[in-house]
């Protein structure tokens, strides 16, 4: 369903596939329009009233984009309608093939997560080549969509992409009696230090969605002043996760709620002999029959992590509070309609007092949906350029930084030189 392109016509989209190298994708052109607030400030781009952009990184980091002085263009049915096209994405979004190896990382407690690295990767990147980490939202993995569009862009751009599938995800082992939540990072923590030691050259970023997303914040913000990420985006956070279950509990949300406590359950059940009279507060048969994912996180999620209760743990796993104590340059996009990442939920007044924070908000999207712009309905969604655009942005200002460090110590090297010739 192509609609007329006028003024100028979009070019076709290169991506990357490592089975057979670049290939052309033609893609439906798009109207563009040019708004009034694109030509503020002596012509220095801004973005389309559609959007709501704000925060204390917007003068540092509005420059890097190219496409928000475009208004948001859902696409025509799918994208008029929150719940569609949440749906119409999950099952209908083109999936690209992608040969991925695996490794398995054990962590300190004798648990494992997998890892998939783009297959023939350390042939064709060299040592000091970005790299980016992908977190998947929950029961998620490499073999979802909206990942695998990430890592073709992310890779036909030249960064090194890995997947960070959680425990039991993607058929990620499991083997101690834990799986993972909202509020555990230590999993992160181990994944970022085992790529950094890896890869000691590189610049190193990380991408998170939904429950990902939540568990990157807070990784950024536990962090702080010492996280070794150069940069990092959140995509459909839900933030305040009282609020998230609130709603999640509401109308079709109850779609959206078995959906995922089924696929819990079906994790769950394959690893079920880890959980054999294992004792205490934990309610196995509750969460191996769970309607709900709240119930699933009061019988096993919540015990597992210490909290008192399910209320308890929402309360305290919530990435609202770790945006205050952010220093890596964080990008957050949201959806204004997003129904299991409430808008109210947002902590914008903290991302307005960070100057390393920057929100952007669509007034369509649905959750993990984004059908919009000139792939859609099936390709990448609207995200995907924005958040190459700010990642480019951060890896240009970083090797300016190496650049400008290198003279400098070259100058230096020479004057200490010619100092010690006359001095002879």
């Amino acid at each position: 369903m192509a609609r007329a392109a006028w003024g100028s016509v979009t070019p076709p989209l290169t991506i990357f596939s490592p089975r057979s190298g670049l290939y052309t994708e033609p893609v439906r052109t798009q109207k563009i329009h040019f708004s009034v607030a694109a030509m503020l400030d002596g012509g220095q781009r801004r973005y389309d009233p559609s959007l709501e952009v704000l925060g204390g990184g917007l003068d540092s980091y509005l420059p890097a984009f190219k496409t928000l002085n475009r208004p948001y263009d859902a696409f025509p049915v799918v994208g008029w309608n929150r719940h569609v096209e949440t749906i119409s994405a999950s099952f209908f979004r083109s999936v690209p093939g992608v040969r991925l190896r695996r490794e398995c990382l054990r962590t300190k407690d004798d648990g494992a997560v997998a890892l998939d690295w783009v297959s023939g990767d350390d042939r064709q990147l060299g040592a000091d080549s970005p790299v980016l980490i992908l977190l998947p939202g929950l029961t998620g993995g490499s073999e979802d969509s909206y990942v695998r569009h990430m890592l073709v862009r992310a890779r036909s751009n030249g960064m090194r992409v890995v997947v960070f599938n959680s425990r039991g995800c993607a058929d990620s082992p499991v083997t101690t009696a834990q799986f993972y939540s909202a509020s555990f990072t230590e999993d992160l923590r181990q994944v970022v230090a085992h790529v950094a030691n890896r890869y000691p050259n590189a610049n190193l970023y990380a991408v998170g969605w939904s429950l990902g997303a939540n568990i990157l914040v807070r990784y950024l913000g536990q962090e702080s002043h010492a996280c070794p990420l150069s940069g990092a985006v959140s995509l459909c956070n839900p933030f305040n996760l009282v609020i998230a279950d609130e709603d999640f509990r509401k109308g079709f949300n109850i779609v959206y709620d078995i959906t995922l406590a089924n696929a819990l359950r079906r994790i769950f059940k394959k690893h079920t002999l880890l959980f054999e009279d294992i004792g205490g507060e934990f309610n196995i048969p509750l969460a191996a029959n769970a309607k709900s994912v709240r119930e699933f996180d009061d019988g096993l999620t919540r015990v597992s992590f210490g909290f008192k209760s399910v209320d308890d743990y929402y309360s305290n796993s919530s990435s609202s509070d770790s945006i205050k104590h952010v220093c890596t340059p964080l990008l957050c996009i949201q959806a204004a309609n997003d129904p299991i990442a409430p808008s109210r939920g947002i902590p914008r007044e903290d991302i307005k007092e960070n100057p390393n924070c920057l929100l952007i908000v669509t007034p369509k999207g649905g959750h993990l949906g984004w059908v919009a712009g000139p792939e859609a309905p099936r390709g990448a969604p609207w995200t995907d350029p924005v958040v190459m655009d700010f990642l480019e942005h951060l890896e240009r200002g970083r090797s300016k930084v190496i650049a400008s460090s290198s003279e400098s110590d070259t100058v230096q090297f020479c004057t200490e030189g010619l100092s010690h010739l006359k001095c002879g």
